[in-house]
């Protein structure tokens, strides 16, 4: 089900959306089947959603449910079997590779379960290697001062903490200052409190930034930091709704 764009006010009582302001990405009838030879697995069933710019999503769902489908189709990773999905009015469906990859150059921020730095290169940069291919990056130290690690940046990935790794993965996802960070399990391989340090990041990049953001997890706990929750079961969207308040990641317990 689609949410039709109306006010919504945030904890900070900012407007987020206004009736008059399309969504960021417009989410129609999508489907996705992956086939093993005889065999067809439908990950996704005619979804219909809405994203809107600066909201926080979280997307809630067992493993399995299609969330993760749903994001890598999001920020143009995989193509959808059916149906269409919109970014700022642009039909990303019938992009082809070339124009998928501008996309995911300079739109599109990943932050994955697993950090994904390069081991023989400093904090610092693993962040400067996004900023030398970006149109309008943020310098790195910048980055890295965002997500509370100013004082790690000469350190390599072996002698960071997961938590640390973790934040400059975001640091080095939102270094070239993309529309939309997409953040897929990133708590997951991580301890209560540490969790709790990324999704401080990842909230402060959505607050001060105004980073349209969109979160998996089969944490439902998580939810309560968003905007809205939408909740995913066999490829389905079964439930969508907006929290009256977002609860600060301090505050979550799990």
């Amino acid at each position: 089900m689609a949410v039709a764009a109306r006010p919504l006010e945030m904890g900070s009582g900012r407007v987020l959306v206004a009736a008059h302001v399309p969504p960021v990405f417009e989410i129609r009838a999508l489907g996705k089947i992956y086939r093993m030879g005889a065999v067809e697995v439908q990950a996704l069933r005619a979804v219909d959603l809405d994203l809107y710019a600066g909201e926080l999503l979280v997307l809630l769902g067992a493993s399995g449910s299609g969330k993760s489908t749903l994001l890598n189709i999001l920020g143009g990773l995989d193509v959808a079997t059916s149906g269409t999905v919109k970014f700022n009015g642009r039909d990303l469906t019938t992009a082809d590779e070339r124009a998928l990859t501008r996309y995911r150059r300079e739109s599109v921020g990943f932050v994955f379960q697993f950090y994904n730095l390069i081991p023989s290169l400093t904090a610092l940069e693993n962040v400067a290697l996004v900023t030398e291919i970006s149109r309008n990056p943020m310098r790195p130290e910048e980055a890295l001062a965002l997500v509370g690690l100013s004082e790690r940046g000469r350190h390599f990935p072996a002698q960071l903490s997961g938590g640390e790794q973790q934040r400059v993965a975001i640091a080095r996802a939102i270094a070239k200052r993309p529309e939309v960070l997409l953040c897929d399990e990133p708590t997951g391989a991580l301890d209560h409190e540490t969790g709790k340090l990324v999704l401080k990041a990842i909230e402060k990049v959505n607050r001060e930034l105004g980073t349209t953001t969109a979160v998996i997890t089969h944490n439902v706990v998580i939810g309560e930091m968003a905007d809205r929750v939408v909740r995913i079961s066999s490829g389905r969207v079964v439930e969508d709704r907006r929290n009256e308040t977002r609860v600060p990641p301090d505050a979550l317990t799990w």
